[in-house]
């Protein structure tokens, strides 16, 4: 059963003005729990002034320790965003000593061949807070197979504004000639690298075959706003990059209004929604214009979910019987959806009967 556990902050860094690392240590019982792949986040729990509960997703940045060796700590990086109520009492308030209140990693966001052994060239690109999931996926693909190579493409704000850029340092300095780092500012000029400026589709595709073997990559990891990741996917497509070699995940939706609900006519009137959840199945009826997850928490408070847009992928259950349409997509990669994932943060019934699993 997933559920929240309390983890010490063991370590707190100070990346930049506006983003820390805390690193968290995790109790011998907890090892296995914690364990993770290179990419996956953890949900955190927290409530503002007013009592009421937020969760927000934050990816893990370390190597995975070996697979015969316990996760003891998993550090995370936070950015403070305007608004945001958690990263704000983190970059300013949490301290060596603090609690946080964790789920368990997910997320499919994930290094391909973490095994070793591949030997193969994996290229990032990234922007801002989407360095914290691929450094762990170079750190662990560079330990674990000396042939592979990592490329990793940043755009940043500004060098005093990238996060983890101590890190990047020293994971090239135990890996070189095998970690290539290249950094492009948009709000500063540098001497050498890239030019200043956005990483729009077109300077991608001039850019990327003058720095890697472009048809010899096998693996394309894309992490960050939505309009780098939609230039970065269209730049690649441009380049003849097959889909099934692009992975992304994204750190920020745009503002976009989502697809409206079905008519309440389509799922009114014996509607029901059945859903396993944590080995228990339960059969419940929706409201209308109700999610699948808001019906589920209505009536399973355990249910799994943070950002409730899409984005993250906490709430990820397998469609196995009738018809859902989701409103916005971020999370679920196309062999995911093949296979029946959907989102129920996002999704609303279509037919009268709706079954899905949580756990599958």
């Amino acid at each position: 059963m997933a559920a929240f556990h309390p983890l010490r902050i063991a370590a707190r860094e100070q990346l930049t003005e506006d983003a820390v690392a805390l690193t968290l240590a995790v109790p011998e019982p907890l090892g296995d729990i914690f364990r993770y792949v290179p990419g996956q986040h953890l949900t955190i729990r927290h409530h503002d002034a007013s009592g009421a509960e937020l969760r927000r997703t934050y990816s893990v940045s370390g190597p995975v320790p070996p697979a015969d060796g316990p996760v003891r700590e998993l550090t995370i990086g936070v950015r403070h965003l305007p608004g945001g109520t958690f990263s704000a009492h983190a970059v300013k308030d949490l301290a060596v000593g603090d609690t946080l209140h964790v789920l368990p990693p997910v997320g499919g966001f994930t290094l391909r061949g973490a095994d070793g052994g591949s030997g193969g060239h994996a290229v990032a690109i990234t922007g801002g807070s989407g360095i914290t999931p691929v450094l762990s996926m170079a750190a662990t693909a560079l330990a674990g197979d000396p042939g592979a190579r990592f490329t990793l493409l940043r755009s940043e704000r500004t060098a005093a504004a990238t996060m983890f850029l101590q890190a990047a340092a020293e994971l090239k300095d135990r890996h070189p000639g095998r970690l290539q780092l290249l950094y492009t500012l948009t709000r500063e000029e540098r001497h050498t690298g890239p030019a200043t400026g956005r990483l729009d589709a077109g300077r991608l595709r001039a850019l990327l075959p003058s720095v890697v073997p472009v048809r010899e990559v096998t693996a394309w990891y894309l992490c960050g706003p939505q309009g780098l990741i939609e230039e970065a996917r269209a730049a690649l497509d441009a380049l003849g990059v097959a889909r099934a070699r692009v992975h992304a995940e994204l750190f920020h939706a745009g503002t976009e209004p989502a697809a409206p609900p079905p008519p309440p006519a389509t799922v009114a009137g014996g509607a029901l929604l059945t859903a396993t959840l944590n080995g228990r199945r339960d059969t419940w009826p929706p409201r209308p214009a109700e999610t699948v997850l808001e019906t589920t928490l209505r009536n399973r408070p355990d249910a799994p979910y943070s950002c409730k847009g899409g984005v993250c992928g906490t709430c990820r259950a397998r469609l196995l019987h009738g018809e859902v349409r989701m409103a916005r997509n971020y999370a679920l990669e196309e062999e995911e959806l093949a296979a029946g994932y959907i989102l129920p943060c996002q999704s609303h019934p279509v037919t009268g009967t709706v079954e899905v699993d949580y756990d599958a």
